[in-house]
């Protein structure tokens, strides 16, 4: 059974720190990725990985203080957020694909979800 358990959100202040972490089971993937989705939004794009730990993409507006990366041993991907900003504030997700080529940034290109992690920043 394939499974992908997040953990690691919470409430911070803004400017704070955390570290989402995406624990994979079940079997192996070309890809991961964390998108996230705010209330009233659409679910988007945040960062991408290939799960040999190279090759990452990142949203523009993560770019520079989120960080993604990869722990091949625990078969783990970490998502660092730091310098967090209210806008931040949304569920997120981590996603895996199965697929040899895919578009990093298209969520239809994933075919497993984790069950989310809220992540709320306060200003």
């Amino acid at each position: 059974q394939v499974q992908l358990v997040e953990s690691g959100g919470g409430l911070v202040q803004a400017g704070d720190s955390l570290r989402l972490s995406c624990a994979a089971s079940g079997r192996t993937f070309s890809r991961m990725a964390w998108f996230r989705q705010a209330p009233g939004k659409e679910r988007e794009f945040v960062a991408s990985i290939r799960w040999s730990g190279r090759n990452t993409y990142y949203a523009d507006s993560v770019k520079g203080r989120f960080t993604i990366s990869s722990d091949n041993a625990k078969n783990t991907k970490y998502l660092q957020m730091n310098s967090l900003k209210p806008e931040d504030t949304a569920v997120y997700y981590c996603t895996a694909s199965t697929r040899d080529s895919l578009v990093p940034t298209r969520a239809s290109d994933y075919d497993y979800w984790g069950q989310g992690t809220q992540v709320t920043v306060s200003s």
